[in-house]
């Protein structure tokens, strides 16, 4: 296993799952409830960035870890739903240590 292209992809998702979230919890809310647009585009635009560098992340991984296609569906997949990467690096992490 390469333990680099595993660290890159966790502090990335994490990077990424957080910008999710801030967006989801924080910036959307924000704009619906107090009409105040600002934050959605600026954290949207971080959310984009992290997200496509997130995709490369998961590509380096499989390739240098020749994940199945399975799971490199599962880990894309995980980009789409909250707290996704965060459930993807545990699941990493405990087929590492088995």
């Amino acid at each position: 296993m390469s333990k680099l292209s595993l660290s890159l992809l966790k502090i990335i998702g994490y990077a990424e799952g957080i910008s999710f979230l801030v967006i989801l919890f924080i910036a959307m809310p924000i704009k619906y409830f107090t009409d105040f647009y600002n934050p959605v585009p600026i954290v949207g635009m971080l959310h984009g960035v992290l997200f496509v560098i997130f995709c490369v992340a998961i590509v380096f991984a499989a390739i240098m870890n020749r994940w199945s296609i399975l799971r490199v569906l599962g880990a894309f997949l995980s980009a789409f739903i909250p707290f996704g990467p965060f459930i993807l690096e545990s699941r990493i992490r405990k087929d590492n240590l088995a």
